[in-house]
């Protein structure tokens, strides 16, 4: 099946080598698999990111890059590529080799026919984090224990941004969030909606490269108040959709 790759960029001028090398090194491996591209979203990046990765992949087939005029979140930068994708399966990734892109063939393995989505799991009890900040990793965990909760215990990452989609998932789940809150907003409603989702165990690790875009307190607000709306339908107190 036709396989899109979609990596959303904001100021990553200082991770592109990287990610052209990683990439270049599994690419003989996805064409074994199957036609596959490549859509980077540049999300109006103040530095020269956008001509970096021109010059970076020159030459390579089947490349789409889109610009946003201003950064508009990193939701927003992932609609932009589901628009522009036109894969069976759709892998969403981070540009800065938080997880090695040379996974992704370990992601594909497990989508399964019975199996609608794979995410990255860090929190996994066979993951594991390297040398992430212990406060970032308190929001995150403790965020991903309340969607516990109130979602599916048996998950146990649902921040994680690494994941392979069947393209049905994201043609029929609407998403609102402009920021880093849309990937925890995609999994839920995808799990209300009766999809499938298989863990990849994985190690999260520290950015090697340039500074994270996230802004902890700022994205736990947005979880926090997503929360108590995804509580309230499971209440049944507030319809499918508001």
């Amino acid at each position: 099946m036709r396989l899109s790759i979609v990596i959303p960029c904001y100021n990553e001028a200082e991770s592109v080598s990287q990610m052209r090398a990683q990439l270049g090194r599994i690419h003989a491996e996805l064409e074994r698999r199957g036609p596959f591209e490549l859509i980077i979203v540049d999300d109006g990046s103040s530095d020269n990111t956008a001509d970096i990765i021109a010059a970076a992949f020159a030459g390579w087939q089947n490349l789409t890059i889109v610009r946003h005029k201003h950064n508009r979140g990193l939701g927003a930068a992932l609609r932009t590529g589901f628009a522009h994708a036109s894969g069976e399966i759709v892998i969403t990734t981070d540009s800065d080799g938080t997880y090695p892109f040379d996974t992704i063939p370990d992601l594909l393995d497990r989508l399964t026919p019975d199996i609608d989505i794979v995410t990255a799991s860090p929190y996994h009890p066979a993951g594991g984090v390297d040398g992430v900040p212990a406060y970032r990793l308190f929001f995150s965990q403790g965020a991903s224990f309340l969607y516990r909760l109130l979602v599916n215990p048996h998950l146990h990452t649902y921040t994680a941004m690494y994941r392979a989609y069947r393209r049905k998932v994201i043609d029929h789940i609407n998403t609102n969030a402009n920021g880093f809150l849309m990937v925890t907003e995609l999994m839920v409603g995808a799990l209300l909606a009766g999809y499938r989702v298989a863990e990849l165990p994985a190690v999260l690790r520290v950015r090697r490269y340039g500074q994270s875009k996230a802004r902890v307190l700022q994205i736990t607000r947005s979880h926090l108040r997503f929360q108590s709306k995804v509580l309230l339908r499971r209440l049944n107190i507030l319809p499918t959709g508001a």
